[in-house]
């Protein structure tokens, strides 16, 4: 049940609760949780949801000894599952979510509390994110979604919020697509779909942007730190589009003419993203076959990102022809060159943003 005593809150400082599902991370969500813990902004519930592991990770939760830590138990349900519990125990107005594999900077929660108070209209915002390795490492590389009109069609073939670990949003835009259902065996309440066990997340902003009128907004700063896992990719791509498919037939059945007018087309996205994906990873070939059946789905994709798609083919096909070691030469050196544009990008749009800010305030 909800705690009866939820931590106070003004309208001036909300109660920010942060949903953090827990399943066998012993690994890293001591690193994750301490990046919560090391908040500006102190105004937090943390609800761990264990979702039925098996390691010592619930142990080191509550090692920490923080009276702001929630360890909320259930039986394995998936990350959807675990997210709805977790949102089910929340009190705060704002909710955040963060995997036990991933990181927050210092100021994430305060930049986008203040992002949700200086503009009432935006219900759901998010930051960028910084790539790390299995072992934490950066990898000089960031996801640069676009960050203003955020529309569905854009969300369905770009998924410009790019992962989990990077949404702030108000309780109100949770309302808004909250379902009830008898999934365990007990009427509950439901936002994430919990039958999904991938692609979970574009499937809830989706019904966001499709079934509210809240607006989706972003923050140039990198404040998520996104770990790059490696290894079993050729195993799950089938289990990944399979998933990601029942995005569409599942939006098809509430919003059709969105899916008809963009279906394909997302469809190619999603095929091109896997084959950078598998190139990333090691397997090429997967990625070049991949990429050829995203053209042969929707071959306006050359017209419409000429260089990302050429950029993506011509990477799959040198990985195929050059010894290894010279093409992870090569590719480290273009993913620096990237990191480099990536860096001015943010740097530059961030600038904006705050000479923007200050415009305002003083106006």
């Amino acid at each position: 049940m909800p705690r009866s005593d939820p931590p106070p809150q003004t309208e001036a400082q909300p109660l920010v609760s942060v949903v953090m599902p827990l399943y066998n991370s012993a690994r890293t969500v001591a690193a994750s949780l301490e990046s919560v813990l090391a908040q500006t902004y102190t105004n937090l519930e943390i609800l761990v949801v264990d979702d039925g592991s098996t390691d010592d990770g619930v142990d080191i939760c509550r090692s920490t000894g923080d009276p702001r830590i929630q360890i909320v138990p259930q039986k394995n349900r998936g990350l959807a599952g675990a997210r709805n519990t977790g949102i089910r125990h929340s009190s705060g107005a704002i909710l955040a979510f963060l995997d036990s594999d991933d990181l927050w900077l210092p100021a994430k929660i305060e930049r986008h509390v203040q992002h949700l108070q200086a503009n009432p209209a935006v219900g759901v915002s998010y930051s960028r994110s910084a790539f790390i390795d299995d072992q934490g490492q950066p990898l000089g590389i960031y996801q640069t979604p676009p960050l203003q009109h955020i529309t569905p069609e854009l969300i369905l073939c770009r998924n410009p919020i790019s992962n989990g670990s990077c949404v702030v949003m108000r309780r109100e835009v949770l309302d808004g697509i909250r379902f009830e259902a008898n999934l365990y065996g007990t009427p509950e309440s439901y936002w994430f779909d919990d039958s999904f066990r991938q692609s979970e997340d574009i499937e809830c902003w989706l019904r966001i942007s499709l079934q509210t009128q809240w607006t989706i907004e972003g923050l140039a700063e990198p404040l998520t730190l996104y770990r790059i896992s490696s290894g079993g990719l050729s195993a799950n791509i089938e289990k990944q589009f399979a998933s990601w498919q029942r995005v569409l037939d599942k939006t098809a059945g509430y919003a059709p003419d969105l899916i008809q007018r963009y279906g394909l087309r997302a469809r190619a996205y999603q095929l091109r993203y896997l084959a950078r994906r598998s190139i990333r990873e090691g397997q090429p070939r997967l990625g070049v076959k991949l990429c050829h059946q995203a053209l042969g789905t929707y071959p306006a994709l050359l017209r419409e990102e000429p260089l990302r798609t050429l950029i993506t083919l011509a990477a799959g096909y040198l990985g195929t022809l050059l010894p290894k070691a010279l093409y992870r030469l090569m590719e480290n050196s273009m993913m620096r060159i990237t990191g480099l544009m990536q860096r001015l990008k943010i740097a530059l749009q961030s600038s904006r943003h705050r000479a923007s800010t200050s415009a305002s305030r003083g106006g």
